[in-house]
């Protein structure tokens, strides 16, 4: 059975843990740079998974699906951090791109990514400005997952779970998403995937790793940009879109 105020308290102290507040919205991207030893892989891993996380004594690696929205790519990184902290079972998790239903452990980990992206004070104060009276609007949906930056769904769901909406009226908010948000000024980029040229790349502890290699001259360069190309960082192998100028970066 899910115990929210668990979850709800395991999501703060993360956040507190890895130098954010208890209430703010969170660049959860950012945010996870941080955690020694966690490789983050960016990859298509097609229309049914949302992301995977493997982890031993040995590996912490966390895989998300680029092809998805952004809004839910936040949502599936911080899905993933429950497992790799919280979750008991080790090896490999992979994770369904369906919000409902699931097994009580996956449930789990959507709830904990709600909380971590939306704690329950910020998401009940941000109601409360933005209600005016009666039921949530529309365009009280969009201006919610825009401030915590959560996709529209994850919202949704957030939302029947806390009783501001019923499961019944679901699908009337499920349409003209995008056309309402630009009408109402946001940028579309929570509800957009990544693009395709970026849709395959590594971050974190692998590519530290490589750079070791490189810089202790333990390995050719040719193996040290085969290993680059395996991270799909060609960027970084062949120098791609380098600063040549020399000029400080604002």
């Amino acid at each position: 059975m899910l115990d929210k105020l668990d979850l709800s308290t395991k999501a703060q102290e993360l956040r507190e843990s890895l130098g954010e507040d208890a209430n703010s919205p969170v660049d959860i991207f950012s945010l996870v740079s941080q955690i020694e030893g966690l490789t983050l892989v960016f990859y298509p891993l097609g229309k049914n998974i949302s992301g995977m996380c493997v982890k031993d004594k040995d590996i912490k690696l966390i895989a998300i699906n680029s092809t998805m929205s952004y809004g839910r790519q936040r949502f599936s990184l911080a899905h993933e951090l429950y497992h790799l902290y919280y979750d008991d079972a080790s090896g490999f998790n992979v994770c369904s791109r369906i919000l409902d239903p699931k097994s009580e452990n996956e449930k789990c980990a959507d709830q904990f990514a709600s909380y971590f992206l939306a704690p329950y004070k910020s998401l009940k104060a941000a109601i409360n400005k933005v209600i005016k009276k009666g039921s949530l609007s529309m365009q009280n949906v969009i201006a919610l997952e825009q401030y915590f930056g959560m996709s529209h769904l994850a919202m949704l769901w957030r939302l029947v779970s806390e009783g501001y909406l019923s499961k019944e009226k679901l699908d009337d908010y499920n349409y003209g998403v995008i056309s309402a948000a630009r009408t109402l000024g946001y940028d579309d980029k929570l509800y957009n995937p990544t693009p395709i040229e970026f849709q395959s790349r590594t971050y974190g502890h692998y590519l530290k790793q490589v750079e070791e290699l490189r810089q202790k001259d333990l390995v050719s360069s040719g193996k040290i940009d085969e290993l680059l190309l395996d991270a799909f960082r060609d960027d970084i192998a062949f120098g791609l879109d380098d600063d040549q100028g020399g000029e400080a970066i604002d």
